[in-house]
C-alpha cells in the first residue's frame, strides 16, 4: 500500500506545484493529511460532474433532443430557464438545510444520484419519446435535474472547504475543466464521424453517459473523509428574502444591476433557439449536434481569456459589450437562416454563430459575477449574490416562459430578432451602470 500512497502525493505535488503536500491554509490537520487524497477524488467527481452538464445541456443536447422527438417549440423556450431557475430558486432554503449537517458530503452524494436518476429517465425517453407528451417528461425530469444540481452544488462547495486548501481549489477546478473539456471533445468528435446516422440512439448514449458521469461523482464524494462540522449560525431564509428586498428598495445601484442583468438573459435564451434552427437548417443526423459540441467546447476554452482581464478594470463595460455581442449574433443567426441558397442548409453557419454567442454569454457570465461582487461589501455580499440569483431565478422562468409563446408563434428566426433588442436594451441599461472597479 506503500507504492501508491507515495505515487499519489508525487503526482499531487506535480499537478499544485507544491513541494510539501503537507502545507495547508484553513483546514484542520486531519484534512490536511488526507489533501492529496482528497484532491483527486474531487478532480474525478468533478470531471464527472462536468462532463454530465455538458453531454445533457440545456443549451445543445436537450433542444437537439426535443427536436428528435418531436416537441412543441414552445418547450425550447423553457430549458434553459428551468435548467438555470432549478438550481438558483432554492438556494437559500437549501444553505440552512445543509447547515445542519454536520457531514455534508452525504447532501452532495444525495444530489449526484437524483441527477444521475434523471439523466437515465432523459436517455429512455430519446428512445421512447414522442410529441407534446414526451417532450413534457423531458421538462418533468429536467426539473428534478435541476434541483439535485442546486443541492449538490451549494454541498459541494461546503465541502470543497473543508478538504482542500485555499491556493490548491483555484488548481483543482483548472485541471477538471481542462480534462472535462478534453473529453467533451473528443465526444463530439465522435459524433462529427457518424454523420448522416439517426440520432435517437446516439442521444440516448450521450445521456446514458451523462447518467454515469453522476453516478461517479456521487460515488467519490461518498469516498471523500470529511470531519463533522460545526452546525450552528444558520440563517434563517424568510430573514434573509426579507432583508434582501429591503436592500433591493434602498439601493438602486443594485437594482438597477438586477434590470441589466435580467436583459442580459437574451444571452442565454437565445442558445438553444440557435442549436434548433441549426437542427431544422441541416436535420436531425449526429454529425450535425457532434459539429455543435465541438465549436460550443473551443468557444468555451477561448472565452473566459478574451473577458478576464477586461472584467477586472470594468465590468460594467464588459456587461454592455457582452449585450451588444449578443444582439449581432442574434441578428446574424435570423439573417442566416432568412438569405437563400444551399449553404444556409447546413449547420456550420449556425454553428459559427452558436461558438460566437458562447463566447459572448461568457462575458455575460463574468461581467455580471465581477460587478455583483464588487460593488458590495464583506457584510452584505453573500446577501447581495444570494438575492440576486433567486431573483434572476424567477425571471428566467417568467421570460423564458414568454420566449417560449414567442417562438412558437413566430418562429426561431423572428424570436432571435426580438431577443437581439432585449440584448441591446440590456448594453443601454448596463453603459449606465455605476463603475465600482
Amino acid at each position: 500500500m506503500a507504492a501508491p500512497e507515495i505515487s499519489q502525493r508525487r503526482l499531487y505535488e506535480w499537478l499544485t506545484g507544491d513541494e510539501d503536500s503537507r502545507m495547508c491554509k484553513d483546514i484542520p490537520d486531519e484534512a490536511c493529511d488526507e489533501q492529496p487524497r482528497s484532491f483527486f477524488l474531487h478532480l474525478v467527481a468533478s470531471l464527472g460532474n462536468k462532463l454530465a452538464d455538458e453531454l445533457s445541456s440545456a443549451r445543445l443536447v436537450l433542444p437537439w433532443l426535443l427536436g428528435v422527438i418531436g416537441a412543441p417549440l414552445w418547450m425550447v423556450g423553457l430549458l434553459v430557464p428551468i435548467r438555470e431557475s432549478g438550481a438558483l430558486l432554492p438556494q437559500l432554503f437549501v444553505a440552512g438545510f445543509i447547515r445542519l449537517k454536520p457531514q455534508r458530503k452525504w447532501v452532495w452524494v444525495a444530489g449526484g444520484l437524483l441527477q444521475a436518476a434523471a439523466a437515465a429517465v432523459l436517455a429512455l425517453l430519446a428512445l421512447f419519446g414522442a410529441g407534446a407528451v414526451g417532450g413534457g417528461l423531458v421538462l418533468v425530469a429536467l426539473v428534478a435535474l435541476s434541483l439535485a444540481r442546486g443541492l449538490s452544488s451549494i454541498a459541494t462547495k461546503d465541502v470543497l472547504g473543508k478538504t482542500i486548501a485555499k491556493q490548491r481549489r483555484g488548481t483543482l477546478m483548472g485541471w477538471s475543466g481542462s480534462v472535462a473539456g478534453a473529453v467533451t471533445l473528443a465526444a463530439g468528435g465522435v459524433l462529427m464521424l457518424f454523420e448522416d446516422r439517426p440520432g435517437e440512439i446516439a442521444l440516448a448514449v450521450l445521456l446514458g453517459v451523462a447518467a454515469l458521469g453522476w453516478a461517479l461523482n456521487a460515488l467519490c464524494a461518498a469516498r471523500i473523509r470529511e470531519a463533522p462540522g460545526a452546525v450552528e449560525g444558520g440563517e434563517n431564509a424568510w430573514d434573509s428574502i426579507k432583508l434582501g428586498l429591503r436592500l433591493l428598495r434602498e439601493d438602486r445601484a443594485f437594482l438597477h444591476f438586477n434590470v441589466s442583468r435580467t436583459l442580459l438573459l437574451a444571452s442565454a435564451l437565445a442558445l438553444p433557439w440557435v442549436a434548433l434552427l441549426g437542427q431544422q437548417q441541416s436535420g436531425t443526423e449526429l454529425g450535425g449536434l457532434g459539429v455543435l459540441i465541438v465549436v460550443s467546447g473551443l468557444a468555451g476554452m477561448l472565452a473566459s481569456p478574451v473577458w478576464g482581464k477586461r472584467a477586472d478594470t470594468s465590468s460594467r463595460r464588459v456587461m454592455r459589450d457582452a449585450g451588444l455581442g449578443a444582439a449581432a449574433c442574434c441578428l446574424l443567426g435570423a439573417a442566416i437562416a432568412w438569405l437563400p441558397g444551399g449553404w444556409t442548409q447546413t449547420v456550420w453557419p449556425y454553428a459559427l454563430v452558436y461558438a460566437l454567442l458562447v463566447i459572448v454569454h461568457a462575458g455575460v457570465r463574468l461581467g455580471r459575477k465581477t460587478y455583483v461582487v464588487d460593488m458590495a461589501d464583506g457584510d452584505n455580499r453573500a446577501l447581495y449574490v444570494a438575492l440576486s440569483n433567486t431573483i434572476t431565478g424567477v425571471l428566467l422562468l417568467v421570460v423564458g416562459g414568454a420566449v417560449g409563446a414567442l417562438g412558437q408563434w413566430l418562429g426561431s428566426p423572428a424570436l432571435l430578432v426580438v431577443l437581439a433588442g432585449m440584448a441591446l436594451a440590456a448594453a443601454a441599461s448596463a453603459s449606465r451602470l455605476p463603475e465600482v472597479e
